[in-house]
């Protein structure tokens, strides 16, 4: 295991590299998305306009190697415009048949863009594509390849006319990504990179079949004690049941379930292996704890009016294990 790990290492290093030299500026943003690719999870991309999201989504399916499409989604997009749709076809002897036409989940890296823009319909659609892998038409199941990944993103400023995912949903993805705004530097490379003419492509790393061995390695690597026991107090203690601080007791409605445990655990070991270590630490638990529990915690009306932002909450819980 440890000379494979040490290989997949030299090739994600590559892979962070390639998707740095199109992405500026937003390492973290890329980090987590390749962590949550080797986690084997969805992403959430939250983030104002011309941030290069798609652009993300675009290099990190180059880079890894991945059969990539988009969706923009509009509220009159409907199930069948993402999943298929079986049609009557009359062969040339006279005889009918229905085939299936795929839709664009069919493929390896799906981004579903401005998710929040389509009916709860076709959202529950794609969802629970995301969660079997598979999708049903007229009572067949048809199988999504392998490996299978949702990258959505949101827009945080328009909110009329859209359709906000239920917390249950949002609870499907591995992490909800913040993307920010550049530092100066980074502005400036891109400013210079973008209007000078056309991009080289960055290059191929990795494929689909080394993406899905390198999820295998991954669950494979050990956890420690302390950080099994981190990660189940950081999990408990934002839920104001079994939780002993306060600002829980006061502004959480309802905490993190035993999803956000398993995706800290897989995401921790994740970035172990990213970082050339064969076993996660509590420090790459307290890294994570921020994206992967602040779209599975809902907070009260108390804490809106105190003006208590889930990033707050989260701080508290970290504490607990620092």
């Amino acid at each position: 295991m440890e000379h494979e790990a040490a290989d997949l290492n030299a090739t994600l290093v590559t892979a962070r590299n390639a998707v740095a030299q199109v992405i500026f500026g937003q390492d973290r943003v890329v980090d987590e998305s390749l962590i949550t690719l080797l986690a084997g999870g969805h992403a959430l991309l939250i983030g104002v306009p011309g941030l290069a999201k798609t652009r993300l989504v675009e290099t990190l399916g180059t880079v890894l190697g991945l059969a990539e499409k988009r969706v923009q989604f509009t509220p009159d997009l409907m199930p069948a415009d993402i999943l298929g749709s079986e049609v009557l076809e009359e062969g040339a002897d006279g005889s009918r048949a229905f085939r299936f036409i795929k839709g664009p989940v069919f493929c390896q890296l799906l981004m579903a863009d401005e998710i929040n823009r389509a009916s709860p319909r076709t959202q529950a659609a794609l969802l629970q594509a995301m969660q079997e892998r598979r999708v049903s038409i007229a009572g067949h199941y048809h199988d999504l390849p392998e490996p299978f990944h949702v990258l959505a993103t949101q827009n945080p400023l328009e909110q009329e006319g859209t359709y906000p995912l239920p917390e249950a949903q949002l609870d499907r993805f591995l992490m909800q990504i913040d993307v920010g705004y550049p530092d100066l530097e980074a502005e400036r490379r891109m400013l210079l990179a973008t209007t000078a003419g056309p991009q080289p492509p960055p290059p191929v790393v990795m494929d689909g079949v080394r993406l899905l061995a390198a999820q295998a390695l991954i669950r494979q690597l050990p956890v420690g004690e302390a950080v099994v026991d981190a990660i189940l107090a950081l999990v408990r203690a934002g839920r104001h049941e079994t939780s002993p601080l306060p600002e829980v007791q006061r502004h959480v409605a309802w905490g993190p379930g035993p999803r956000a445990a398993q995706a800290l655990m897989l995401a921790a070991r994740a970035r172990a292996l990213m970082d050339g270590r064969l076993s996660p630490s509590v420090d790459d638990v307290i890294i994570l704890a921020p994206p992967i529990l602040r779209h599975r915690m809902a907070l009260s009306y108390s804490a809106r009016a105190d003006g208590v932002s889930v990033d707050h909450v989260i701080a508290k819980l970290i504490e607990t294990i620092a």
